[in-house]
């Protein structure tokens, strides 16, 4: 969140109880973190939710003429259907197909939901906790924290060190010297040392990579194709494709070995959790 760009957000003040916080600029409406009231947010300024008044009519006298009662009127054989959807023409699902929701995962409680493909920040539903979607290409040396539900990509020429990169997908081409936590896949594709932490749903190191983690890797599943020197642990299975080279112990449930492929160190088989 402190990567953020300060454009995207703005400082709202909630009209009920004066607790002040940050939202996305973008907001229309949202629910006051310590108070849980509802408002709305107009020019960047926090307003009561409007109520709907029920009114009472006023008491009918005995001196009051008889209301009118208005002509029935007749069936009308047209029924009212709520408007539909342009129907979207076969080249433009074609060239510009319908992205599906993305899945999301909230850092501060762990919940687990949706957002829409083209979000680019959300809140989460159950803590109210506010989650960026923002996505980042990384091409030059990089030493900020980021925290995002969306993807990272470090090039060629981007070197991440000394800092934690929490992510949904994290593709690496570059220099990575650092911490990960991905929900979603670590894809490896270069050469170097990881000297951090690593969690990650599904780990893959591509056929010509050469990596050293100088910490034991957490992962559901783990696909290798390239020269690996560490210890991995996961709770579903790790696969060697025929030019794996992996070198250190091996915590798995179940372990696939192609033709072609090695390794040099421990197994050690445990019950999958999943």
């Amino acid at each position: 969140m402190a990567d953020e760009p300060l454009r995207h957000r703005i400082e709202v003040t909630c009209p009920e109880c004066g607790q002040s916080q940050i939202e996305p600029a973008l907001v229309v409406s949202t629910q006051c973190r310590a108070c849980r009231a509802n408002f709305q947010v107009r020019e960047g300024k926090g307003v009561v939710r409007n109520r709907p008044i029920t009114r009472l009519a006023k008491p009918r006298r005995d001196s009051d003429p008889e209301p009118e009662i208005p002509p029935a009127r007749k069936a009308s054989p047209f029924v009212l259907r709520s408007p539909q959807p342009p129907a979207r023409s076969l080249l433009k699902r074609l060239f510009s197909p319908t992205k599906p929701p993305r899945a999301v995962t909230c850092f501060g409680c762990g919940n687990h939901y949706t957002a829409s493909a083209e979000a680019q920040s959300s809140q989460c539903p159950k803590c109210s906790g506010y989650v960026s979607l923002q996505d980042y290409e990384i091409t030059e040396p990089w030493n900020r924290r980021i925290q995002t539900g969306g993807d990272v990509t470090i090039t060629k020429t981007g070197a991440v060190s000394g800092v934690t990169l929490r992510c949904h997908n994290l593709l690496v081409l570059g220099e990575l010297a650092g911490s990960v936590e991905c929900t979603g896949d670590l894809t490896i594709r270069s050469h170097g040392k990881i000297i951090g932490r690593v969690h990650c749903r599904n780990l893959r190191v591509e056929k010509g990579a050469r990596v050293e983690f100088l910490h034991p890797v957490t992962a559901v599943t783990a696909y290798i194709d390239g020269h690996v020197r560490g210890q991995i642990s996961c709770t579903g299975s790790v696969t060697l494709q025929k030019r794996a080279h992996l070198q250190g112990l091996v915590r798995t449930s179940s372990l696939i070995v192609k033709p072609g492929a090695k390794h040099t160190g421990s197994i050690e088989m445990v019950t999958s959790n999943i």
